[in-house]
């Protein structure tokens, strides 16, 4: 079950549903725990190929590679630049380049009708239950948290 919390938009004063996530984010251990009881690979082994996955990606990533994983998505690197921008396409140098961010794009798949996009990580059958406003809901700053408000959607 997914949980949502009734959010007022500051622009327009309308109201919302917006996701939050609730409890402690699933661990590397409980993601290869769960590996191994549905594969024949032990949880050991489950665990180290998550624990170096990250290694993997990043050095791919750096050399200018998107990475493509059948079933998850693609992850890709983007640039930050500075906001200094130059006047003359001659002057764009690395130097502007003031940080780099992951991207990340859910696989997607046609539906069966072919009209619709289904992405591989949304399930068809989610069922979304309302948590009260003084509910404690996971930290942001732990990697999880509430989703895009919705005009960015």
């Amino acid at each position: 079950m997914a949980f949502y919390k009734k959010y007022q938009q500051k622009v327009n004063g309308l109201w919302y549903p917006m996701s939050v996530t609730a409890g402690k984010p699933v661990t590397t251990d409980e993601i290869a725990d769960r590996l191994s009881q549905i594969s024949t690979v032990s949880r050991a082994d489950t665990y180290a190929v998550l624990k170096d996955m990250a290694g993997v990606l990043a050095d791919y990533m750096a050399q200018g590679r998107t990475v493509k994983i059948d079933g998850l998505g693609t992850f890709y690197y983007t640039a930050n630049a500075s906001k200094q921008g130059v006047k003359e396409e001659k002057d764009v140098n690395a130097s502007q380049i003031t940080g780099v961010r992951v991207r990340f794009i859910p696989e997607a798949r046609r539906s069966g009708s072919g009209r619709n996009m289904v992405r591989s990580l949304i399930s068809d059958n989610i069922f979304w239950m309302e948590l009260p406003a003084n509910a404690k809901t996971t930290d942001p700053e732990q990697g999880s948290g509430d989703s895009e408000s919705p005009d960015e959607v």
